[in-house]
């Protein structure tokens, strides 16, 4: 029989029980209602974005300057960047990019985004399911469809206003004329055959357009060496060394931006044949005389390869002043350099050859003021750095790039004689380099 006590404990339980049930019912059904509601605002939104990008589109068909109106805001952060005139600049252009795998898929994608209203695209290949790791648009779904046609559908979604041409064709030589005429802007190069890279390079240099050319990304890793510069600049790049002393034979020096990596080979190597395949490897090459055996790639150097052609191609476009320095990792020449000033105090001035800058402010002063060059001749070779004016100590603000010989010359002129020396043309160059190097040097930590 039950106590009261039992009753009461009973009654209790069954109530906290009750309200336990009660709440998780509750918080239950708060819970799904948040969940019903989340989606049909999800749902709601997207359907608002669908109809009003239907809106738009009809808009911008049918009323001009609402169209750009709208191009206007879709490009509104290159307009804040390159200016009123450097993003008009850039979006009357025309630009064509020959070879869109994994460096000219990405170089094309963001001259689009960059606001380029008018694109050539030529390439012959498809896409595979195996260079979806390193194309810029392409997905499965695009498996099998010519690369040109597959970045032209991504591209009509990104920016309807461009007039992208899809020409699914090999760059040739006896078909050049017709693949690049139309007078573009620029030229992006972006093929990885030698014999063909050669043929549009030279034909582009003789035909004066101006052309910017990828070297070899692939088995490559390190994004910090990836360099912009002329050809002739070049170094530890196999392909670029390649390139080069085949345009050199063509009458081909310099004249050619390239973008490169100076990483050193490692140990990433050509994937062999199968021991089948050897006796007959032709066979197996997309064209006659490509290459048969495939590169590994990892697909992040393409990529960058791709978006520093086109930052430079934009920059150039929009005449928005950069200047790439020649190359990197330069800490051999800085120290020869310093070592050379040093000596200079020493023997031609009597100073102590404690100079006031360390290795690093040389590095700074030779490739971010003069741009690793003579100030004089533009030379490369067998350059230094010395006084400018031979009264006063070495600093920041008083020191030129010359080359050896320039320099021996320049150290017997007194302050007065040197415009007349020079000219009031050098004068004013190195004077404009004192003023940058006085700006740039807030900056430096």
């Amino acid at each position: 029989m039950l106590t009261l006590a039992d009753s009461r404990t009973t009654l209790i339980g069954t109530a906290l029980a009750a309200s336990v049930v009660t709440a998780c019912t509750i918080l239950g059904f708060q819970r799904w209602t948040k969940k019903a509601a989340i989606s049909e605002f999800k749902r709601e939104l997207q359907e608002q974005i669908s109809v009003s990008g239907s809106a738009f589109s009809q808009l911008g068909a049918s009323d001009p300057a609402a169209e750009e109106e709208l191009v206007r805001e879709q490009l509104s952060r290159n307009y804040a960047f390159l200016g009123e005139n450097g993003a008009a600049r850039v979006r009357g252009s025309f630009v064509i990019v020959v070879g869109v795998g994994g460096v000219g898929s990405h170089a094309a994608h963001m001259l689009l985004r960059a606001g380029v209203e008018r694109l050539r695209l030529i390439d012959f290949d498809q896409v595979t399911l195996s260079s979806l790791n390193r194309h810029a648009v392409a997905t499965q779904a695009d498996v099998g469809t010519p690369k040109v046609v597959c970045l032209q559908r991504h591209f009509q979604k990104i920016f309807p206003k461009a007039k992208v041409e899809a020409c699914v064709e090999m760059f040739q030589l006896n078909s050049a004329g017709g693949l690049l005429n139309g007078n573009p802007d620029f030229v992006l190069d972006c093929i990885d055959n030698l014999q063909t890279k050669i043929q549009l390079i030279k034909y582009c240099y003789e035909s004066k357009l101006r052309v910017i050319s990828s070297m070899g990304a692939g088995a490559k890793a390190d994004p910090s060496r990836i360099q912009i510069a002329d050809i002739s600049e070049t170094y530890e790049d196999p392909l670029a060394r390649t390139t080069r002393r085949a345009l050199k034979k063509e009458g081909i020096e310099s004249g050619v931006q390239v973008v490169y990596s100076t990483e050193k080979p490692g140990t990433v190597k050509l994937l062999p044949l199968d021991e089948d395949k050897v006796s007959t490897a032709q066979e197996f090459a997309t064209l006659p005389d490509f290459r048969v055996r495939i590169l590994p790639v990892l697909g992040t150097i393409p990529a960058l390869f791709g978006m520093a052609m086109a930052s430079y191609v934009i920059t150039e476009l929009a005449h928005f002043p950069t200047s790439p320095l020649a190359i990197k990792n330069r800490e051999p020449t800085y120290t020869r350099i310093h070592r050379d000033i040093c000596n200079r105090e020493k023997d031609v001035y009597a100073s102590s050859p404690h100079i006031p800058l360390s290795i690093a402010d040389v590095g700074y002063i030779f490739d971010e003021i003069w741009r690793g060059r003579s100030a004089l001749s533009g030379a490369m070779d067998k350059v230094t750095l010395c006084r400018w004016d031979r009264t006063k100590p070495i600093s920041f603000g008083n020191v030129v790039c010359l080359s050896k010989t320039e320099a021996a010359k320049h150290d017997l002129l007194a302050p007065e004689q040197l415009e007349e020396h020079y000219g009031p043309e050098f004068i004013a160059l190195v004077r404009r380099k004192f003023e940058e190097e006085r700006e740039i040097n807030k900056w430096r930590l």
